[in-house]
This record gives C-alpha cells, structure tokens and sequence, in this order.
C-alpha cells in the first residue's frame, strides 16, 4: 500500500468515525438523561435513578396510545408487503408501457416531506368522505410504508430466477402454489427486512399521522410531542430510550436471521 493510498484510508476511517459519533451522540444523550434523578434534563445527572421508567406506568392514556400505534404499525406493514410484493412481481415481470413511472410513483413517498404527504393525504380524504380517525391513520400510514416495502422486494426480484416457478409448475404446481412454494420462501429475507424497515417507519412517524389524530386516537410520536409541551421532564427520554431499544432488537434479529451486510445490499 502507497502512502497516499494510506492518507486515504486513514481520512475515510476518520470521517467515517466522526459521522458515527455525530448520529450516536443525541441517542447516548437521551438515553443517560432518561436514568438521570433530576426532573431537568442535566448531564451528568445529579444521581442515577429509573423514577421516569416508573412513572411510565402512571402516564394517562400510554397504554392505548401504544396500542393504537402498534396495530397502525403491523396492520400497514402487512398490507405493504402485500400490495408492495404484487406490486413487485408486476413491475419484474410484467412488459406494459409506464413501469418504470409506476415503480417510480410507488417509491414517491420517499422523495416527498412528510408534510406535503400528509396535507395531499387530508384534502384527498376530504374529498373522498373519510371521516374515520383510525381508518384515516392506517391508510396514510400504508402509503407512507408502502416504498420500503416496493423497493426492496424489488430488488430481491431482480436477482430471482423465475425459471425455477416454471420448473416448479412442471411438477405439478399451481401458478398459485408455484409462487408460495419457491417464490415466497426465496424472499423471505426480503420480506422481513422490508416488514422490519415499513414497521419502525410507521411507529416514528409524526409528520403524516399529525394530520389524522384526535383527543382519543393518537400515535406515540404525537402523545410524546403533547408530554414535551405539558410537562417537559425526562419521561419522554424514557419512551425514547424503549423505542431505541426496539430499534436495536429489529437489528439484532435482522443480523441473526438475515444478516447486517445483506440488509445493506438490498437498500
């Protein structure tokens, strides 16, 4: 290896670093502030204590509001991996005129502020008579997790050998059975990938769900915006603490079952 090529390795590794630091630092942060004794947010705290966890159990209408925002979460990414794995093997294997604006248009969401999703997403429903609350979130939060679920299907799917469908009707399977019995297993890690990606993008998500919440139905992100103007305390830091919890056991499991590296490629 030349020194320069060394100059270079070392620069990569140091700016790499350095970025690594940057995005932990306020995740290190809100997690020492949630053990922290003091009603303030200090670091250090003063002593350690797991009072705001406690307290967690005395906050009104958590439980519900989890609730709510985990069958948002689970039922949208369910129908996005449905509609976005139909979607896919039409855009893969289909030959029309406009797939490439359609595969496009379905990853949009992406490529677009929350806000403006979220405001198009309001007057549309307006338009159309919806009414409903939790019908209104759910149908939001399945156009906000539908591209993770289209993009990486797809590219799984670029990479498939469909002749192995067609050895398997050969042998006596259905078009149906021939896809449930080689395709889906085939794409398995993509399927949860994409599940794990559209599940933890629906439960952060505040910028299209602010639209569609009320006094009684709300998501997670919109209680803990309410408790940061109602009582700014390090009991919000708590609930960010779990849910970067949850972010860690996502990947944990992904890194298990599918692996990390993997997880890369397809994204």
């Amino acid at each position: 290896m030349t020194a320069t090529e060394r100059i270079w390795t070392f620069v990569t590794c140091l700016v790499a670093t350095l970025v690594v630091v940057f995005l932990a630092t306020p995740l290190v942060v809100t997690i020492l502030t949630s053990f922290g004794s003091s009603s303030l947010f200090t670091l250090p705290p003063p002593s350690w204590s797991v009072r705001w966890y406690q307290r967690l159990t005395s906050v009104r209408g958590l439980g519900s509001t989890l609730l709510v925002s985990v069958e948002i979460a689970a039922l949208s990414t369910f129908s996005s991996i449905v509609i976005g794995g139909l979607a896919s093997i039409a855009l893969v294997r289909g030959r029309f005129p406009g797939r490439t604006a359609i595969g496009t248009f379905l990853t949009s969401p992406l490529m677009l502020p929350g806000l403006v999703i979220g405001i198009a997403l309001l007057q549309a429903f307006r338009f159309a008579g919806l009414r409903d609350v939790w019908t209104s979130l759910l149908l939001a939060h399945m156009i906000v997790t539908l591209p993770y679920a289209v993009r990486t299907i797809y590219s799984s799917l670029l990479l498939f050998d469909f002749t192995l469908v067609e050895a398997a009707r050969t042998l006596g399977c259905s078009p149906m059975q021939a896809y449930i019995r080689v395709l889906i297993p085939a794409l398995a890690p993509a399927f949860i990938t994409s599940g794990i990606f559209a599940f933890l993008a629906s439960m952060d998500n505040y910028a299209v769900s602010i639209f569609f919440t009320d006094a009684w139905t709300k998501t997670l992100p919109i209680m803990m915006l309410n408790l940061a103007e109602e009582q700014p305390d390090p009991t919000i830091a708590a609930i960010s603490s779990l849910l970067i919890g949850l972010v860690l056991i996502f990947l944990i499991i992904c890194d298990r079952a599918i692996g990390l590296r993997r997880i890369v490629d397809q994204h």
